[in-house]
Formats: C-alpha cells, structure tokens, sequence
C-alpha cells in the first residue's frame, strides 16, 4: 500500500517566492541604522544578532524580508541568516503582542508557583504558550531560567522583572496592559512596547526620558551574599526547630521578622510537609519495593 505526497504532508507546489522588498522609505532609514551597528564590529558577520533585533523593532517579529535584508548587509546567504534567527528564542518567527509576558516554569520558579501562574493566565487569557490575545497586546509563553531565581516565581514582560508574583498578581498585570494602564517592574524603566524594546537590545539608546536612571540594580536579595563578603553583618533572625523542641534564646533575640526582613519570596513562611503532621516528608516505600 503507498500513500500519496499530500497524504504525507509533502508540498509538491511551486517553491516559496523570494521574500518581498521593504518599501524604500523603510529600508533606506533601516540601512542607516544597520551600517552604525555594522561599523562597531571588526567582523561584520558579527552584527548579525543586533540587526535582527533593529528588523524585529520594525514589524514585531522577523519576518522573511527582514532576514533578506540582514543577509543583504552582511553578505550573507538567506539559510546562515535563518539559521540563527531560528536558534534563539528572543527572535519571534510570527506576529506577536505588544507586550511578551513570559512566565518562568524552570525548576525553583516552578516549584515556587510559576506552573500555577502559567495555568492561571493561559486561562485567563485564552490562549496557549506561544499564543497572542485577540487583541494583540498580550503573548504568553513558558520561558526558561532568567537568573532570578532568588525572587522567584518570576514573570517577565518585554525582558522586564516581575518579582515575586502569584496567580492573583500575574492576572492583574496582564489586565493591566491589555487596558492600557501603566505598569511598573520590580526592578528596571517603565514598560516599553516589545518593538521599542527591540530597538533597545539591537543597541540604540533607550530615548525616553529618565528611562536610563530608573533602570536600577539588582534587588536586595541578590545583594545579601555581597554584603557577607564585604563583613557587613546580617540582620539577626530567630529560626524556630521545626520538631517544637525546647531551645533557648535571649530577650534581645526574640522578634518575629518584618516584613522588610523577607528579602524575597524564599524568606516568606511557606506550607511544606515539613510543617504539616498531617502530611509528613518521607519515603513512599520502603527500599527495594
């Protein structure tokens, strides 16, 4: 028995047409563009990354004119354009929202709340990872690890830190941007559109203003183990044992922590089978069953 080529999903129709040309207004200001970013590397093949984030800035993904016009610049064949623009994930190969709000679900975010968020806003939403809402302002996706890890779970929205978040707290974020009300990250400037931020990271300056300096720095606990190499001392904290023994402390020692002494999500007191005796950590078999 044979199947025929449509049965097996083989396209025997004519090959895809060369992509079309960008209108000679736009090329002209994005060759302008290109050649200032070409001009920084004594290698031009080495410009390819930023100029795909210039041609992603103009249409909100790379589209296959944009990838002809990278390999115009740099001398290059479509296929090695294609082949990078295919292997990072920042490249988006199809339309996508103004604002990429990507839920961390690696292994601590994930354990942390990051699957229930992700669950939670493909819900909320109605589309699935990687899709766009019907109004185009908001994409989701699954990303991996973003080095947070010590305000996890974590939610990026144009590559801008969400720390700390919850189910209730991602849903009010995307409602938020798709309403257009103004949002602001943990750590970092004000949102921008994903095109503008594209701009960004193809390295032009950020020309909003005051956008540099409310860029910040790292947030408090990840600076915790830099302030123990300096020698400066750590707040004391009263750690409890876990099994209600007697244990013994001063006077002076005995406080319940702040709520500026919760650094991050980490410090917080969370529900564990540790602190459950209805629920005890523990083997589910014995060894070798």
């Amino acid at each position: 028995m044979t199947t025929s080529s449509s049965e097996r999903g083989v396209s025997l129709g004519m090959p895809e047409l060369p992509a079309p040309a960008y209108p000679d207004d736009v090329r002209a200001r994005l060759e302008a563009d290109a050649r200032e970013l070409i001009a920084r590397y004594p290698d031009s093949r080495s410009a390819l990354l930023p100029l795909l984030h210039l041609v992603q800035s103009q249409e909100g993904h790379v589209t296959r004119t944009g990838m002809r016009f990278c390999a115009d610049m740099l001398d290059l064949t479509t296929a090695e354009v294609t082949a990078v623009a295919t292997f990072y994930t920042m490249y988006r190969r199809k339309p996508s929202g103004d604002y990429q709000v990507g839920v961390c679900t690696n292994t601590l975010c994930a354990v942390m709340g990051g699957d229930a968020i992700f669950e939670t806003l493909q819900e909320h939403l109605g589309v699935g990872n990687g899709e766009t809402t019907e109004d185009g302002k908001v994409s989701l996706e699954h990303i991996e690890c973003n080095a947070a890890c010590d305000f996890a779970p974590v939610v990026m929205v144009n590559w801008e830190f969400f720390d700390n978040q919850t189910p209730a707290s991602a849903k009010r974020l995307v409602d938020d941007l798709r309403a257009g009300r103004p949002v602001q990250p943990t750590r970092g400037a004000r949102l921008c559109t994903f095109k503008e931020t594209a701009r960004v990271l193809a390295g032009f300056p950020d020309e909003r203003p005051g956008a540099v300096e409310e860029s910040g720095s790292a947030g408090p606990a990840s600076l915790v183990g830099l302030r123990l190499a300096r020698g400066e001392a750590a707040p004391a904290r009263v750690v409890h044992p876990r099994d209600g023994g007697p244990h013994e402390e001063s006077a002076d020692a005995m406080h319940e922590p702040s709520p500026a002494e919760h650094l991050s999500s980490h410090d917080a007191p969370q529900e564990t089978s540790a602190s459950d005796p209805a629920h005890p950590a523990g083997p589910t078999a014995e060894e070798g069953e």
